[in-house]
């Protein structure tokens, strides 16, 4: 399944890229099932490990999401920094 990342304000790559097209599989294997967003969190790690993902808050049209969400083939997910203040 492709999934397009949308990198929020301070998540752009090393290399200048704010968005991105991956093709995910779920972890467990097999095509039944859907990737999730942790699927999706790990493989970004992997793949670009000095971005600051940890921290990083999934957000699928507009609202917070969580780990254990699924995915869908050509769903878009942005990535932002929580913020903090006071």
């Amino acid at each position: 399944m492709n999934i397009h990342v949308r990198f929020g304000s301070g998540l752009v790559l090393g290399n200048g890229l704010s968005r991105i097209t991956v093709a995910l599989y779920p972890s467990s294997g097999t095509m039944e099932s859907s990737a999730t967003v942790a699927d999706l969190l790990k493989y970004l790690r992997e793949q670009y490990p000095v971005a600051p993902l940890a921290t990083a808050v999934a957000v699928i049209n507009g609202e917070h999401v969580s780990l254990t969400t699924p995915l869908s083939d050509g769903q878009e997910v942005a990535l932002l920094l929580p913020i903090a203040g006071g």
